[in-house]
């Protein structure tokens, strides 16, 4: 393999958008398993009560927003 062609733009963008989609699977694991453990305290059933349902549009919400604040202070850290 070419050396030159590790330090390739196409590489680091590659390994850039890779590393973004990890962030989110993660974000996205993260906000599934706390909003679940909020949000259903009995075993579900083949739906979602309203409440339910609410809380966890709520909670997924409240953790978007979170991060969302999260990412722009890191942000203007740099």
């Amino acid at each position: 393999m070419d050396p030159s062609a590790l330090n390739s733009p196409e590489l680091e963008r590659f390994l850039t958008e890779e590393k973004e989609r990890a962030m989110v699977n993660e974000m996205v694991a993260k906000l599934t398993s706390a909003c679940w453990d909020k949000c259903i305290t009995s075993t579900p059933g083949s739906k979602l009560s309203s409440s339910e349902s609410s809380c966890l549009s709520n909670c997924a919400r409240s953790y978007m927003d979170m991060s969302l604040i999260i990412m722009k202070r890191f942000q203007s850290m740099n």
